[in-house]
């Protein structure tokens, strides 16, 4: 994500973004690029950063590296990336490892562009419309019942009490105050614009950073996606979005999954 709110509609402050100043290169992502020029894209507000890799004997690639102690959890991430690369477009994994300092995840390049990139910051009606239609799409795509990871309620206050997160400390209230289910799907998990990619024509080509993919209820997703359109093109597109998913405004689930986003 690009930012993040602090617990009021339109309030924001940067998390993450691509870096203005050129970070050390860590000694392991220098030993997976080979040789290979390095150029960093993005760092996320755990301290993870992102690489793009070039060469002339295999191309574009992209390396993510979390620092250790960071939380991130590349491993988890590939395994979800593997088993959804059959079902939906998403990055592929060409080699994932760790050390003393850190992870690594080395995926190849999906087609098209991010969703915040200028060229669809300028298009708001084009991109949030594509975001709602794209992750529609992703629920559609991949099946429940042979998804092996869980994004509930519950699995997320467990994480967060393992960071000592104050959400995790008494998850009993949130439980009470959960939801009922309105449709269960495998979520992205961090459904935020910069996590789409769409193609010249402003379609979804393809989705990257799925490290939380797992089973929910539907608005787990769609509260933190509309969200993230105020955050990324300003105030007025929620509804957009949820049109272009096929939706209409949920109230006291946004409520209840942007909260507990913020807490966890």
């Amino acid at each position: 994500m690009i930012a993040t709110g602090d617990g009021q509609e339109g309030a924001a402050r940067p998390v993450a973004g691509v870096p203005t100043e050129l970070p050390p290169v860590p000694a392991a992502v220098r030993r997976v690029a080979r040789g290979a020029r390095l150029r960093p894209v993005w760092r996320n507000e755990l301290g993870g950063l992102t690489y793009e890799l070039v060469d002339a004997r295999e191309g574009r690639r992209f390396l993510k590296w979390a620092p250790a102690g960071s939380g991130l959890d590349l491993a988890a991430e590939a395994a979800r990336l593997r088993w959804a690369a059959d079902r939906t477009a998403v990055p592929r994994v060409l080699d994932v490892g760790s050390d003393p300092d850190g992870e690594w995840l080395l995926t190849a390049v999906l087609p098209g562009s991010s969703a915040v990139d200028p060229r669809w910051t300028a298009r708001p009606a084009t991109a949030v419309r594509a975001l709602g239609e794209g992750l529609r799409h992703l629920h559609d795509a991949l099946p429940v019942r042979d998804c092996p990871f869980s994004w509930s309620v519950g699995d997320r206050l467990r994480k967060a009490a393992s960071r000592g997160r104050p959400a995790g400390r008494d998850p009993g209230p949130w439980l009470d105050a959960a939801p009922p289910v309105d449709r269960l799907v495998v979520c992205h998990g961090d459904a935020c614009s910069p996590n789409t990619l769409l193609d010249d024509a402003g379609r979804v080509s393809g989705h990257v950073d799925l490290g939380a993919l797992g089973v929910a209820d539907r608005w787990a997703d769609l509260a933190v996606a509309t969200w993230s359109t105020v955050w990324n093109y300003g105030p007025g597109w929620e509804g957009v979005l949820l049109e272009g998913y096929g939706v209409d405004l949920d109230p006291v689930r946004t409520d209840f999954y942007r909260a507990l986003w913020d807490a966890t």
